[in-house]
């Protein structure tokens, strides 16, 4: 999660930019960097480690200008270093680059610049985006249009600045789909860039936002925008309130909206930092298991609650099928008044968001009286969860304020699935050939993520929650690796809607749940096109045999399923172990609409709370 500030204006950019930073340390620490125009000029200041190291940088090596960018940085490729740090410069030093995302054929990019000359001085996957603004700056092109081709060549989600010293009047920003955001701030003769408006809102409350596949140029009085194949755009100029929530929620009408939003976003930030994709290696720094220990693990036990607990029963999937291990997961509650079985030789794996879910603690205790190996995936740092663990991995998310958890879920399962891959790599059931491939995937994933939320922006989730609202029954069916999604779908719905929902595993719908099914019991059911697709089409066959309605999730592409259901929300094809990360957003996105066309709290539904720290 990498912060970005620019400034473009007549007052002296340096503190303003550095400003900005801090109120974005949250977003990434390893590194940090400004680039400011002086007298012509590009000058370019980086420190490894937190935003204090280049405030002391800037103490000894001043740089002066109107006009400046600044990065914090979280790395994905290429580790913690100066070199590695934003902002990143072409050949001839006129152009810099800062970029908040993942360019997930940098490889295949880097290869191909290299092989007609060009020198790299980092690890970076940025570093390729400004040699081929570079490449196309040459041809007389100026510097928006030189952006807008490069950004061409990218696959995944990036948001980026762009500053030259041959154009000193301007910077170019753009967003590639849901890579955090890009808030334009208006002032008084003076702009403002920024990945969070709350960098910004001390120097002005209107506000315009990116969205993907959107650019602009902005200039000391005005910003200009463009799709990415030129075509003008007018964008709306929002005034924002200044109080600490308004600015959190930004242009979204609840903070849970904002949490569905921001998914490609968060995924990125769990990946950031754990993935070395040039070499195919999981660094999960804070895993302490050893490989000795690793292989003579005999099981392993996950325990959680709520949503947790059905991400625990995907993670299931991951590690059975990756670490070649047992797996039982259980829920914090009823776990902790058993004597379970467990020893040395078992890896105890806690799944909270808070990190302070009393029965999540009570079955960690346990746990380390039997000697297991304690692992932690928590969100929030320093928690009692978090300090409990021998091995901890954090969601990186960031603060998740809907009661409802949505962006802390899916987090939850790609770190398990690092977790799995780390795991069968120190048990020898993974070789680099398959390990590469599954990292592959999940570069790709954030990017698939985005073309679902695209799609969400379309009105047919609001028809939907506009033709259901009002019934008080819905049936979940899912297989499988999604038959968990099944019962966190239904979770969504009861949770922030107050609609009584059920999931169930689809095979066993003839065995009680059928008898329920008519034309006022609405079934949702996940039907991607996986190895268990035919026997979902069946299931869907027989709610409909029976007058029921069906809400069918689908593959991209699978025009079939339209003739069997009643309404399809299609997600982009994806292999199966992270199918279940795409398929559980249409059901997040339908939850949502639903509580709103039903008039419900659904930042704070009754009755629950965000943390169950009590028993």
């Amino acid at each position: 999660m990498c912060g970005i500030v620019g400034y473009v204006g007549s007052r002296a950019a340096t503190p303003i930019v550095i400003e900005g930073l801090k109120r974005l340390e949250y977003r990434g620490y390893d590194s940090a960097g400004l680039a400011v125009l002086t007298d012509g000029h590009i000058e370019i200041r980086r420190e490894v480690g937190k935003l204090s190291g280049l405030i002391e940088m800037l103490h000894t090596q001043p740089a002066d200008g109107c006009v400046a960018l600044g990065h914090t940085r979280w790395a994905t490729h290429g580790k913690p270093s100066r070199r590695n740090a934003h902002p990143h410069p072409n050949r001839n030093g006129d152009i810099v680059v800062v970029q908040n995302g993942i360019v997930e054929n940098f490889r295949e990019l880097r290869a191909e610049l290299e092989s007609e000359g060009v020198e790299f001085r980092s690890d970076t996957d940025t570093e390729v985006i400004v040699h081929l603004i570079s490449l196309y700056y040459q041809d007389g092109r100026d510097l928006a249009e030189a952006t807008r081709l490069a950004l061409a060549h990218l696959r995944g989600p990036s948001a980026l600045v762009v500053l030259s010293s041959r154009e000193p009047d301007r910077l170019i920003t753009a967003r590639l789909g849901n890579a955090g955001g890009v808030s334009i701030g208006y002032g008084e003769g003076e702009m403002f860039i920024a990945s969070d408006m709350t960098a910004i809102l001390e120097h002005t409350q209107r506000i315009a936002f990116l969205e993907p596949r959107q650019m602009a140029v902005v200039t000391q009085h005005d910003a200009h925008f463009f799709d990415l194949d030129g075509v003008p755009l007018t964008v709306q100029v929002h005034r924002m309130a200044w109080d600490p929530v308004s600015a959190a929620k930004g242009e979204y009408r609840h903070f849970m909206q904002k949490e569905i939003y921001e998914q490609a976003q968060t995924l990125t930030d769990t990946i950031r930092g754990r993935v070395d994709f040039s070499t195919g290696d999981v660094e999960l720094h804070q895993v302490t298991l050893t490989a000795a220990r690793a292989q003579a693990l005999s099981q392993i036990i996950t325990v959680a609650c709520g949503t947790s607990y059905f991400a625990g029963l995907v993670g299931q999937f991951m590690f059975e099928e990756l670490a070649n291990l047992p797996v039982r997961v259980d829920y914090g509650s009823e776990f902790r008044y058993r004597n379970p079985v467990m020893d040395d030789k078992t890896l105890f794996v806690a799944i909270t968001q808070s990190g302070e879910t009393v029965d999540t603690l009570a079955a960690l205790e346990e746990a380390r009286n039997k000697g297991a190996h304690l692992a932690s995936i928590v969100n929030v740092i320093g928690s009692q969860a978090a300090r409990l663990a021998d091995s901890l991995i954090t969601m990186q998310v960031g603060p998740e304020i809907g009661v409802a958890s949505t962006k802390a879920f899916t987090a939850s399962l790609v770190d398990q699935y690092l977790l799995a891959i780390h795991l069968g790599t120190l048990r020898g059931a993974l070789g680099a050939r398959r390990r590469r491939q599954l990292l592959d995937d999940l570069a790709r994933l954030p990017a698939l993520v985005s073309r679902v939320l695209d799609v969400a922006q379309q009105p047919h989730y609001e028809q939907l929650a506009q033709r259901f609202h009002d019934f008080n029954n819905f049936l979940f069916l899912g297989r499988g690796i999604n038959y968990p999604i099944a019962l966190e779908g239904a979770l969504k719905l009861k949770e922030i809607s107050y609609i009584h929902a059920e999931g169930y595993p689809a095979g066993e719908m003839k065995h009680g749940p059928i008898a329920l099914i008519d034309e006022r019991m609405p079934v949702v059911t996940i039907a991607v096109q996986d190895r268990v697709y035919d026997k979902m089409v069946s299931q869907i066959e027989q709610v409909k045999a029976r007058n029921g309605i069906v809400i069918a999730v689908a593959t991209e592409g699978d025009e079939f399923i339209r003739t069997k259901a009643d309404y399809v929300l299609y997600v982009p094809p994806t292999p199966p172990l992270l199918a279940p990360i795409l398929s559980v957003i249409p059901l997040q996105l339908l939850a949502y609409h639903m509580a709103v066309w039903r008039g419900c709290d659904v930042d704070q539904p009754r009755n629950l709370a965000k943390s169950v720290t009590v028993e």
